[in-house]
């Protein structure tokens, strides 16, 4: 069980971030971040002024979810603003058979009319956070596009392919995303079938996406038939993808008591979480790396912001749920996220850090606040979670069997 020294330690990083959010982020991409027809700007650039670039599509539900977020734990946010963000994304983006298209510019010309999976999944997330401001009509368009998604992505033997039209590869990543998107939707109170979508993807993670061979790590690239892809793409082992997926897991595991997978979902989402730590995480600078291949060797020593957060996610879900003493682990993961929030303007940050350290100036990208929105909301119910128990200490840890990596 985790001092209560710890808890506190924990509880103070999340005070500061949820700050930091409420008093700089919010308010700085809440009005630099958004353009005149209401879209939100890819890029600000360390002086605090918006970049001109194109606009992936993905962007712009990431924003809404975000700002909705922020709202959520406080941030002055005009309801207006999101449900103009929503009205502008969607007469931009949306395909005539209802998909949503990759890249505009900035005048709103296509770039790329492809549909990604991946941006397909955080529609669906902006939508189950939307719900409670946009009333039905927004369930109405989840429903929409989750039958837009399963007629042109899904796969013949399982999941769903990436892009429409299809590439060579399948990938682990959008599923991930989907899978968080059919978690919203079930935790929001819709129909039972993004209950039935999530078990699928779970089943198919546990199946596929989790390798034995290499202690259970989670790989990103497969040939057709979902075997690891050849040579080095299939090897492929990402740190902040080992503690998403174990976050994503945990919670499924929550959700879906009861069913037949549970108890694997949960000893699968511990065993990434002490990879992803134990292999992903450099002690020196105390940041999870960008990636590592399956013998777990340094693939990209580098170390981008998005898995700080997903280190800071699991670690808390992990020590609210399965009451491990692991508030410690939560208050180190904060620090190493805190490292890029240190900028010159207030409300950015840092993307990447070199091996050595440094931290590379460069335009905030915005696709990062997801990153940081969702790690602060989800550490602030784990506090409380862990706070109503009595800070854990009182029932005793509840730990589940844990395959050490060799």
């Amino acid at each position: 069980m985790s001092p209560p020294e710890d808890h506190a330690r924990a509880q103070a990083g999340f005070n500061r971030l949820r700050t930091w959010l409420l008093e700089e982020a919010a308010p700085l991409w809440s009005t630099a971040g958004v353009d005149a027809d209401g879209l939100f700007e890819e890029l600000i650039g360390l002086d605090g002024r918006p970049v001109s670039a194109p606009r992936r599509a993905r962007v712009q539900p990431r924003q809404l979810y975000a700002l909705t977020v922020a709202r959520r734990l406080g941030a002055s946010i005009d309801q207006a603003l999101l449900q103009r963000g929503l009205r502008a994304f969607l007469a931009r983006y949306v395909r005539s058979d209802g998909l949503v298209r990759t890249l505009i510019d900035a005048d709103g010309r296509v770039l790329d009319d492809r549909a990604a999976l991946y941006d397909q999944a955080f529609v669906l997330l902006a939508l189950a956070n939307l719900r409670a401001l946009v009333g039905p009509p927004a369930e109405a368009s989840a429903i929409a596009l989750r039958e837009a998604i399963f007629t042109a992505f899904r796969h013949a033997d399982a999941g769903f392919w990436s892009m429409d039209p299809p590439p060579a590869e399948l990938l682990s990543n959008p599923h991930m995303h989907l899978l968080e998107a059919c978690l919203a939707w079930m935790e929001a109170g819709g129909d039972p079938q993004w209950a039935q979508a999530a078990e699928a993807i779970v089943r198919l993670a546990l199946d596929r996406f989790i390798d034995p061979m290499c202690g259970g790590a989670l790989k990103e690239f497969f040939a057709d038939g979902w075997a690891p892809a050849m040579g080095q793409p299939g090897r492929v082992v990402e740190p902040g993808h080992q503690f998403e997926w174990a976050w994503l897991l945990l919670r499924w595991s929550r959700l879906a008591s009861g069913r037949p997978h549970v108890l694997a979902a949960r000893v699968a989402a511990m065993r990434l979480i002490r990879i992803g730590e134990e292999r992903g995480v450099d002690p020196v600078r105390n940041v999870a790396l960008n990636g590592l291949l399956d013998d777990f060797s340094r693939f990209d020593g580098e170390a981008r912001l998005w898995p700080q957060t997903e280190r800071i996610k699991a670690w808390a879900l992990a020590a609210s749920q399965v009451g491990g003493p692991w508030w410690d682990t939560v208050a180190m993961a904060i620090e190493g996220l805190e490292l890029y929030l240190q900028t010159s303007t207030p409300g950015l940050w840092f993307d990447r850090m070199t091996v050595g350290g440094a931290l590379v100036e460069a335009p905030a990208p915005a696709s990062s606040f997801y990153h940081i929105v969702c790690a602060i909301e989800t550490l602030g119910h784990a506090l409380d979670e862990a706070a109503r128990d009595g800070d854990e200490a009182s029932s005793g840890p509840r730990a589940l069997p844990i395959q050490r990596t060799a």
